[in-house]
């Protein structure tokens, strides 16, 4: 796989650079948050390592620009902030995962296999459920015909939930899919983010799809009017 690692802190750089070489990736490295996004504009990768601490320009504001320009390559943050709030920001601006140092280098590559095959597995589908279309490369959501504009951990959920439509899906794995594995997010994160997602898919409409199952988790019903408890 072809990376980019963007990262200020020379000897970490070069570490992260000998390390997934030996691991078989191709690496193209930047030491600021320019240079990051200059290489990721004009050369094709499968995924991007980056810091959040980045100089010129700061990871939060790199992945930004990165979306806002039509960049869907995954991302996954390596940094030493580790406080909820950060991670919450990083995966809200953009963030495919997101990795704390230190960190061992087989989880590294296990998240970046992982956040790849996720794209891959996705690249060939819309979902459709009720009335709703979810068009997972534009990260587009429509219903009754209408667009919607989501938050892209709103849309995470959406597709965790429409993915498994008429299944009740456990509150552990839609925090897994939604902020990835080893996530550092508390439950009560993922009520507010569902009460978020449920104002803008149901609250407009008559029928309800979003429901709570009591003991379990949420799940998307396309075959109910309202199925919250």
């Amino acid at each position: 796989m072809r990376t980019l690692v963007i990262e200020d802190e020379l000897r970490m750089l070069e570490l992260l650079r000998k390390g997934l070489t030996e691991c078989g990736f191709t690496v193209m490295t930047a030491a600021d948050g320019v240079a990051g996004l200059g290489a990721a504009c004009a050369h094709e990768f499968d995924s991007i390592v980056m810091d959040i601490g980045l100089p010129h320009l700061d990871g939060y504001a790199l992945i930004e620009m990165l979306r806002a320009r039509g960049c869907a390559t995954p991302v996954l943050m390596l940094t030493a902030r580790d406080a909820e709030d950060d991670i919450i920001h990083g995966l809200e601006a953009g963030a495919d995962d997101y990795l704390t140092k230190p960190f061992s280098f087989p989880e590294l590559v296990a998240r970046l296999q992982s956040i790849t095959r996720r794209l891959r597995e996705s690249a060939c589908h819309t979902i459709k459920a009720a009335d709703v279309e979810i068009d997972v490369i534009r990260h587009a959501v429509k219903r009754g015909g209408n667009g919607i504009e989501l938050t892209r951990l709103e849309f995470r959920l959406l597709e965790s939930l429409a993915r498994k439509a008429g299944q009740c899906v456990p509150r552990t794995g839609l925090m897994e899919f939604v902020w990835g594995a080893g996530h550092n997010v508390r439950p009560s994160t993922l009520d507010v983010l569902v009460n978020s997602l449920r104002a803008k898919i149901d609250a407009p409409f008559r029928a309800k799809l979003i429901g709570t199952v009591r003991g379990c988790g949420y799940i998307f019903n396309p075959s109910s009017p309202g199925t919250e408890s």
